[in-house]
């Protein structure tokens, strides 16, 4: 049978040369030892078990940081990607594409606007047309155009193509 010693110890040398003896059967060093693995495995579980956010999740967290601290500047709607809903329906906008200058640097980016169906609206947007954009200041390239409660879309109502036909003239008054 193997049998264990009934005092283990820990020798340990002082900075005066000395030899010191520590026993592991100590309760300060069981305590701490306890604590340590207690400390270890809690760590572990809540690092294996946690949920973690979906990436809609993310993508409105960031939305609503760059609305609570980000720096609005002019921009430009390049393009705009819909998808067609059916016959007769308004398209829904996919992406808007967008172009903003910071200190003479030009960036080109992308929103996908798809979760933000209520606030976006096809018909509301127009090639070329200017629009607000809200930037981080450290990392100028993450911007947003449209977020839940803040969108930088600038309507214009009498932008499109005019159906409406002008009064008719009235004839000049001769003077007497």
């Amino acid at each position: 049978m193997l049998s264990l010693p009934r005092r283990m110890s820990l020798p340990l040398v002082s900075a005066q040369h000395e030899l010191h003896v520590f026993p592991l059967r100590h309760p300060g060093w069981t305590g701490t030892a306890v604590l340590g693995l207690v400390c270890v495995a809690g760590a572990v579980a809540w690092k294996r078990f946690r949920r973690r956010p979906s990436e809609e999740e993310l993508e409105r967290e960031r939305r609503a940081l760059l609305v609570r601290s980000g720096r609005i500047i002019d921009g430009t709607i390049l393009d705009i990607t819909a998808q067609a809903e059916g016959a007769g329906q308004p398209a829904d906008v996919r992406f808007v594409l967008y172009q903003y200058e910071i200190g003479g640097v030009e960036y080109e980016c992308s929103q996908d606007v798809s979760a933000l169906r209520d606030v976006v609206k096809a018909e509301d947007l127009r090639f070329g047309f200017p629009c607000s954009v809200r930037y981080d200041i450290r990392r100028p390239e993450n911007s947003i155009v449209v977020a839940e409660n803040w969108s930088g879309l600038r309507r214009f109502e009498n932008a499109g193509p005019s159906t409406r036909t002008p009064p008719p003239r009235t004839p000049a008054l001769a003077a007497p």
